[in-house]
């Protein structure tokens, strides 16, 4: 795809059909990586933090697989107040 350069005010940027952001899953954010040789740019989506970490908190309830890995004890007698 050929993308024309556009002014934007002061800057210049290009556009990105809707199609292109839907399939992509593209919303507010990009990440621009500009390679070593500075003769390519890549667009690539930022996603969220931790997206989709309830889901999988789920399916691992749901399936048993939510045993823990150390003993969630804590002896407060061994403490001082």
């Amino acid at each position: 795809m050929i993308a024309k350069v556009i002014q934007i005010g002061n800057s210049k940027g290009i556009r990105i059909p809707n199609q292109i952001l839907k399939e992509m899953n593209i919303e507010n954010q990009l990440e621009l990586i500009i390679n070593d040789k500075k003769d390519e740019i890549i667009l690539k989506p930022v996603h969220k933090i931790r997206e989709g970490w309830n889901e999988s908190f789920k399916k691992m309830k749901n399936s048993s697989d939510d045993k823990l890995i150390i003993e969630d004890l804590l002896d407060l007698n061994d403490w001082e107040w």
